[in-house]
């Protein structure tokens, strides 16, 4: 277990690293006593920096919970991060790719919930019956940790990621919210387009399942930690397609059929 104040370093350098763009080795090669508890000690310690900034916590995301994305990771175990408030970017934006190091595109299902989920015994039928609606998202990741060690190109841990606040860069909602009895949400699905071409396609069962099933994950997750998910939190119940890399130039236009779409722009 690591130091409190080595939580609060390595949380400065993942501050440095996301402003300076220039990615850093992988804390659990330097750290090779590091533990699960040490990585989300210096998320939070990271979370803190940026609320002391000004940032506000407006929900939390869920990694790592579909098949696809645990083999496009070589990662098993699922993670979990903070979402603030200036994630956010409207649907039909552009954005300038110079922000990011290795940006990719997830697709999801974002849930907005009426009331507080509390675990450690949160079933699927409780995630629908405190959900205030479901709408189509798009989660952007980046990579503040490198994904490969600079020299033995060995993938990082799941240790890395968690600190890295689960990947999470950005947030695109969609237009067109539903309530979580007016859809199938095994079935629900999308096509993620690149510059015209499908990329990614999949359904909300890839992940767990169903979708809520990633959300009953994290109130019991947090639970752990006497911890809740709050009345009106966005949750990002998690990925399922594998991410797909956004550069420069690339047109992004994610069709969840009747769920409406979402477009974004890298320029």
């Amino acid at each position: 277990m690591l130091s409190p104040e080595k939580h609060v370093e390595l949380a400065r350098e993942l501050h440095r690293a996301e402003r300076s763009r220039l990615q850093l080795a992988q804390f659990s090669r330097s750290y090779p006593a590091m533990t699960i508890e040490d990585s989300y000690a210096i998320q939070r310690a990271w979370m803190n920096l940026k609320q002391a900034e000004g940032r506000k916590v407006i929900g939390h995301k869920i990694g790592l919970t579909s098949r696809a994305m645990q083999l496009a990771s070589q990662i098993t175990e699922p993670d979990y991060g903070t979402l603030l408030d200036d994630m956010l970017v409207r649907d039909g934006a552009e954005l300038e790719a110079a922000r990011f190091i290795v940006p990719r595109f997830e697709v999801e299902f974002a849930f907005i919930l009426s009331r507080p989920l509390r675990g450690p015994a949160v079933t699927v039928f409780d995630v629908l019956n405190a959900t205030d609606y479901v709408v189509p998202a798009l989660e952007l990741i980046d990579a503040r940790i490198e994904q490969f060690d600079r020299e033995t190109k060995a993938p990082r841990k799941v240790l890395d990621t968690i600190a890295d606040n689960a990947a999470n860069a950005a947030i695109v909602f969609g237009n067109r919210p539903v309530k979580p009895d007016q859809v199938d949400l095994r079935w629900a699905g999308a096509l993620l387009l690149k510059n015209g071409a499908v990329e990614e396609s999949g359904l909300g069962a890839a992940v767990l399942g169903h979708p809520a099933n990633g959300v009953a994950w994290l109130a019991n997750k947090l639970s752990l930690h006497d911890e809740e998910l709050k009345a009106g939190e966005i949750v990002l119940g998690g990925s399922f397609t594998r991410p797909v890399p956004c550069a420069a130039g690339d047109v992004f236009h994610a069709d969840y059929g009747v769920l409406g779409s979402i477009s974004v722009r890298f320029v």
